[in-house]
């Protein structure tokens, strides 16, 4: 058994300089004030876009973000409709192969300590899922079949594919000390990477 922290990675090269560039240069379209564009207007364009609620501008450009969690932030996840996702199937891997480590992968859960009595109830637990899975499978069962006792723990990767104006709104929303802690753990980071990797698009978003 394996137990893991919650993770990300982007899945292509961020250029935020030129990515600014080619909203303002589409965004001007509307006023038609392409002449106004030079080498330092593009910050001020796209903060003065969003700050007026000119949000649809920003659906031109796109990132998609491999996210590393257990299944039951990645059943909040999915729920997010303007968005497209691939994830990690229970139904075809048979986590009692050798590409798998012949293991089961959990999320550590990041409200209790490792010392906490609730961790070595989860612990325990895991490792009974574990153990039964593995047996299912040798006994006959298919992945499709032996997956019906797998738990939110479980870890999944979960390719998550949306346009910027949905990613501001997912991050708002689950960065949010009202999200659930799992959901919130990894959105924050996220959204640490991405204020990094584009300017302004992000920085009005405070955890």
């Amino acid at each position: 058994m394996k137990i893991i922290p919650p993770s990300f990675e982007i899945l292509e090269d961020i250029n935020g300089e030129e990515i600014l560039r080619k909203i303002e240069l589409i965004g001007r379209v509307c006023y038609k004030s392409e002449e106004k564009i030079t080498k330092a207007s593009s910050k001020d364009f796209i903060a003065m876009i969003l700050k007026s609620g000119h949000e649809s501008v920003i659906e031109h450009e796109k990132i998609s973000i491999k996210i590393i969690c257990d299944r039951g932030v990645s059943h909040e996840i999915v729920r997010h409709r303007i968005a497209s996702y691939s994830q990690e199937s229970t139904r075809y891997c048979n986590y009692s192969k050798e590409k798998f480590g012949k293991e089961l992968t959990f999320i550590k859960p990041m409200f209790w300590d490792i010392e906490d009595p609730e961790y070595k109830i989860w612990e325990e637990t895991m490792k009974n899922v574990e153990k039964n899975y593995i047996k299912l499978i040798a006994q006959g069962a298919k992945p499709q079949e032996a997956r019906s006792i797998l738990p939110n723990s479980l870890k999944t990767e979960i390719v998550v594919t949306m346009n910027l104006r949905e990613w501001r709104h997912f991050l708002k929303l689950r960065t949010s000390k009202r999200a659930h802690p799992q959901m919130r753990e990894i959105s924050c980071i996220i959204l640490e990477k991405l204020k990094e990797e584009i300017p302004v698009v992000f920085d009005d978003i405070v955890v």
